[in-house]
């Protein structure tokens, strides 16, 4: 089963703490977590990586790395989520080992079908609503361009996404949600988690 809920670290520090509170957020039904964590070293995600890979052992959770196929295999990770200037998910897929997690990152139908024929298991379709988490994004696509782009492959809609907004995410034909700030920048993590999983399930 493809993961249908993606936590994406959007953390101040990657140490401990931030080990627990992805464990907890994943005890909620978080059934993903992508690790993006460009103000560190390519070392500290290697190493923050296998300790979350060791950590999430045994529950159904995947562990994805943003844009670093090498640094997903290094760590141990189940996958990697490509964008559009990264590594392209062909070159990916002949890296990866069976059953290794690909994402490709798309704006429209035609970039979701282009995953598609080269081999992506998924894409990551957005921006769909404005979000201040990433900067220098595009404008937002809306939801008539996720619903086209939900038709070619399982489609994990990103941007601007929060517990309110899900289930029209999810009944304009996307899989599942990807969400940073409101999970990582939650003054209740857990809790906003769970209430995500929910609007998700009910969807």
């Amino acid at each position: 089963m493809l993961p249908r809920i993606h936590c994406i670290t959007d953390l101040p520090s990657y140490d401990n703490g931030a080990l627990s509170l992805l464990e907890a957020v994943v005890r909620e039904g978080v059934d993903a977590v992508q690790v993006r964590a460009k103000s560190v070293s390519d070392r500290e995600v290697v190493a923050f990586t296998r300790a979350l890979v060791d950590r999430l052992a045994g529950t159904p959770a995947a562990v994805i790395v943003n844009d670093r196929v090498d640094i997903a295999l290094v760590a141990g990770a189940q996958g990697v989520h490509l964008g559009r200037d990264d590594l392209a998910v062909a070159e990916a897929r002949r890296l990866a080992p069976e059953g290794f997690l690909v994402g490709g990152t798309c704006r429209n139908a035609d970039q979701a079908r282009e995953a598609k024929a080269q081999g992506a298991d998924y894409v990551g379709v957005g921006p769909v609503y404005p979000t201040t988490t990433k900067s220098g994004l595009p404008d937002p696509i809306g939801l008539d361009v996720l619903r086209d782009a939900a038709r070619v492959l399982p489609a994990i809609a990103i941007s601007g996404i929060n517990a309110e907004r899900a289930p029209e995410v999810m009944a304009a034909g996307a899989y599942g949600i990807a969400v940073a700030s409101a999970i990582c920048r939650s003054p209740q993590p857990g809790l906003s988690a769970r209430e995500l999983v929910g609007a998700v399930a009910v969807a």
